[in-house]
């Protein structure tokens, strides 16, 4: 458990899902940590010398040893730091103890970066209105595979539970906080600036039901941006691209 002589440094960007995937997990296991905030325009010579293949956020650094990429960041921090306050119990673990459960859930962890994560990004990316609508609508197509999961995952929603995990709360609803609880804020940040919306009580009942329970977590709520300061941020996003088509 970090703690004592354990140093537990994390560098990050407040708008990035990928870092408040792993705030979700160091906040679900009961890791006390340093969060520096990156500027990602002027990269800091910190971030550059640890992760200086992809130059990205996140990084864990951990007694001076980083690791980068969140998918790693997570796994590594369920191995290392086995027992704690965490929210749920004194042994929290993100993944289940059953083997294939956990494979499971990093199928479906994956799912959901390379489905949804990637073509989202891409769409957030886009200079043009065209080119955004044709990768969200690569991301409205992936859903109902995310719904289809978690009916098979929560026989039909009645477990209950947030895709697996210790208490209810575990490796894919952190992992995929990208499209669970950060992106809970990021949809309604979508909504408000698009029109579009990707999950409801009609057309993903279970999803949308997943969604709104993450996000009355004491975890979401203490992690996740506030819906307006995304939104801004969306924008002003948007606008910069626009403006590099235009060139």
């Amino acid at each position: 458990m970090a703690g004592g002589g354990e140093e537990v440094t994390l560098l990050g960007h407040w708008g990035s899902p990928y870092v408040i995937r792993v705030r979700l997990a160091l906040y679900l296991k009961g890791v006390p940590y340093t969060y520096v905030e990156e500027d990602l325009r002027s990269k800091s010579d910190l971030l550059l010398r640890s992760n200086p293949v992809h130059k990205a956020v996140p990084v864990l650094i951990h007694n001076g040893r980083p690791i980068c990429e969140s998918q790693v960041i997570l796994q590594y921090i369920d191995e290392v730091f086995v027992a704690g306050s965490g929210a749920t119990s004194s042994a929290f673990s993100l993944l289940p103890a059953d083997p294939h459960e956990r494979a499971v859930a990093r199928f479906w962890a994956a799912y959901v970066d390379n489905e949804i994560g990637a073509p989202w990004d891409k769409a957030f990316r886009s200079r043009t209105e065209e080119e955004r609508a044709a990768w969200m609508g690569k991301v409205a197509a992936a859903v109902p595979g995310l719904e289809r999961g978690l009916r098979e995952c929560t026989d039909g929603g009645r477990k209950g539970c947030f895709f697996g995990g210790a208490g209810g709360v575990g490796y894919v609803s952190t992992s995929t906080s990208c499209s669970a609880a950060w992106r809970r804020t990021c949809t309604r940040s979508m909504e408000k600036v698009s029109g579009l919306r990707l999950f409801d009580g009609e057309n993903t009942p279970l999803l949308a039901a997943w969604l709104e329970r993450f996000g009355e977590l004491e975890v979401a709520r203490a992690v996740l941006p506030d819906v307006d300061r995304v939104v801004g941020y969306v924008r002003m996003i948007h606008a910069k691209n626009a403006a590099k088509a235009a060139e």
